[in-house]
């Protein structure tokens, strides 16, 4: 065995806390049940990792073995990595009969005909995702597999999730061969980044319901009372704010987690009104800006606005949108615009 291979799948294994070394080697299956009972799990995980070495030269593992145990800990650890969004686009409405096989051929053909050295890893998983590895090298460099990058695509779907290397240089290559191997003919980033890749797909896939309704407040109705009775209402009235914050949270993120987005941004176009005597306004073009929202817990942190009086409930509508705008994304994007709100300012 290459010792380029054998030092990576000893890295690998260090990676793995050491409860789970062995849950995750049956994963990868490379290495039969006889051979895992010959593994002490309890010793030190430097030891542990040099005896799976040692079983894997006896296999005579290749680079296409360690990638695989790779994927096998991306899948396991997946929030471990930024995920992007992105989303592919047919020019007909047509529905095609997908080949995996036929996908795997493109995929490597195109790649391999832009770039002689790079390593291409597949591996398909029951909810209809195939994981794709690609280690990027150069015409005169092996490819470097500490810094791969990781494709998620799911084949009834038109959306993508990567999870690109330091190398941004080669991502429109990997778009390149996305779209070719899968025939759609354009593909778009949605702007939706996150380490949570199960929250991205709950998002796109709409496994995430939650409510946009518009919402009037009513005023509070405030009645005449004896100073007496003052310190009663406005014990009452806190009781029944605190209420009508919670409903209107409730009504606008739903009762369950929200998804773990971390990233989110949307073009913002303003118009506005001005009274003609001040001559204010020469131009009738909008004001444009760009909105970037970024947080280790994004959907989270709006929903606990009101509740913690940062900001008057309901939030506004360009708050609460962000999930909806990110599912309508690709419609926006036509009309040359990330995902965007126009309204007028009085």
């Amino acid at each position: 065995m290459d010792e380029t291979v054998a030092e990576y799948i000893r890295r690998t294994v260090l990676k793995i806390p050491r409860d789970e070394i062995k849950m995750m080697l049956q994963k990868w299956g490379f290495l039969s049940e006889a051979q895992l009972q010959t593994l002490n799990f309890h010793q030190i995980k430097d030891n542990i990792s040099q005896d799976v070495v040692q079983l894997c030269e006896e296999n005579s593992a290749g680079i296409k073995q360690a990638a695989a145990l790779d994927i096998t800990y991306n899948h396991i650890y997946q929030n471990k990595r930024m995920w992007s969004v992105y989303r592919m686009k047919k020019s007909g409405e047509e529905v095609e009969y997908f080949d995996i096989a036929d996908f795997k051929k493109k995929f490597k053909q195109i790649l391999q005909s832009a770039l002689k050295n790079v390593t291409i890893t597949f591996k398909e998983y029951e909810d209809n995702a195939i994981w794709i590895r690609v280690a990027w090298g150069t015409p005169y460099k092996k490819p470097n597999q500490y810094k791969p990058s990781y494709v998620v695509y799911h084949s009834q779907t038109p959306y993508v999730f990567i999870s690109a290397s330091v190398l941004k240089s080669n991502l429109p290559l990997l778009c390149q061969a996305l779209i070719v191997a899968s025939n759609y003919h354009d593909i778009r980033e949605m702007e939706l980044r996150s380490h949570s890749l199960n929250s991205l797909k709950d998002i796109v896939f709409k496994r995430y319901s939650q409510n946009f309704e518009t919402y009037t407040p009513k005023p509070l109705q405030r009645e005449n009372v004896e100073p007496e009775n003052a310190d009663i209402m406005i014990i009452h009235e806190n009781r029944s704010e605190k209420e009508r914050i919670h409903r209107l949270n409730q009504e606008f993120f739903g009762t369950g987690p929200q998804p773990k987005l971390e990233f989110a941004q949307y073009r913002l176009e303003t118009m506005f009104k001005s009274d003609p005597k001040m001559n204010v306004l020469d131009k009738k073009e909008p004001f444009r800006c760009l909105v970037k929202f970024s947080s280790p817990h994004l959907l989270e942190s709006l929903k606990s606005l009101a509740p913690a009086g940062v900001a008057d409930a309901p939030l506004s509508p360009l708050l609460t949108c962000i999930p909806h705008k990110a599912r309508n994304f690709f419609k926006i994007r036509e009309k040359k615009c990330l995902l965007s709100e126009s309204f007028v300012s009085p």
